[in-house]
């Protein structure tokens, strides 16, 4: 089944509230070499006026990762796991994400485009804290092929 066109414009309930952690950023910083001080000393990120901890940029992709399961895990989209590549992301920042913050994500299919035999799926997840304030925008664009269904 090829990727359905009608959940173009479809929104999905808002994710339950993540809590970032001090040690996930830490964890996550490591893994993508992040060796800013921020990144993994709370004294090294209150100096520069954070309560805590700050996320490296991609560290929204573990909330939006919430949001994905959500598109991937419904069943008249035609989007197969095995049939997926991450082709691409990009982040749009109010703010920074730091150990402490609360957050919920909801997604939106914004766009689908055919290439070749192909689809270039994109989305939005829009990631908020506990109070409701925008923290960033993720969007992916994931390239589904046809492959075996």
């Amino acid at each position: 089944m090829p990727v359905n066109p009608e959940i173009v414009g479809r929104e999905f309930p808002p994710t339950a509230p993540y809590l970032v952690g001090r040690e996930k950023v830490r964890e996550f910083a490591r893994a993508v070499f992040a060796t800013d001080p921020q990144h993994t000393d709370p004294a090294a990120a209150q100096a520069l006026g954070y309560p805590d901890v700050v996320a490296p940029p991609t560290f929204a992709m573990v909330v939006q990762d919430l949001t994905l399961q959500q598109l991937l895990a419904e069943p008249d989209s035609g989007i197969v796991l095995q049939n997926v590549l991450h082709a691409e992301q990009r982040f749009r920042y109010s703010r920074h994400i730091v150990a402490g913050d609360e957050l919920t994500a909801r997604l939106t299919v914004t766009g689908i485009r055919a290439l070749g035999g192909n689809a270039m799926v994109t989305s939005d997840a829009e990631i908020t804290d506990a109070e409701g304030g925008h923290v960033v925008t993720a969007t992916s664009v994931l390239l589904v092929g046809e492959g075996d269904q």
